[in-house]
């Protein structure tokens, strides 16, 4: 995947071109999620999209408020001693993109703030979208 340069993220960068994800076919999606107490756990922190041929590109959310879109594989878990713990593994039904393993990228179309960079990503396929978004930092996805 190509940087984007033009719109990048001051504290990031540009990331991986998000028009490299049209075409592939999702076979997996890794989540992390911030589990703490009894509490349900919270997220997904991240999730990485795993394509057929077995390049991996994780989306999450910078600490500006960017969205981040790179190449790279899914982290292990970790424990945050009292705050709880990150859990990683693969997804069930937790988020949209469930509905869509299988399918390929149609189309991808990005939403970028001046002094941010990408703050949004959708993604088509054949069965319909999935938005992906910086939520006062927090990641959101949507089933469109």
């Amino acid at each position: 995947m190509e940087s984007e340069e033009s719109n990048g993220c001051p504290l990031h960068g540009g990331g991986a071109a998000a028009q490299s994800l049209v075409g592939r076919l999702l076979v997996e999606v890794v989540g992390s999620w911030h589990v703490w107490g009894g509490d349900p756990p919270a997220g997904p922190l991240d999730v990485w999209l795993i394509d057929d041929r077995g390049a991996t590109v994780h989306v999450t959310t910078g600490s500006d408020g960017c969205l981040i879109v790179e190449e790279s594989e899914p982290h292990t878990g970790y424990d945050m001693g009292e705050s709880g713990r990150v859990i990683v593994g693969a997804i069930g039904n937790e988020t949209p993109f469930a509905d869509h393993i299988g399918e390929s990228v149609l189309a991808v179309r990005e939403e970028y703030e001046p002094n941010t960079g990408r703050v949004a990503l959708d993604l088509s396929f054949p069965e319909g979208r999935v938005r992906c978004e910086s939520w006062a930092g927090d990641l959101r996805l949507t089933l469109m």
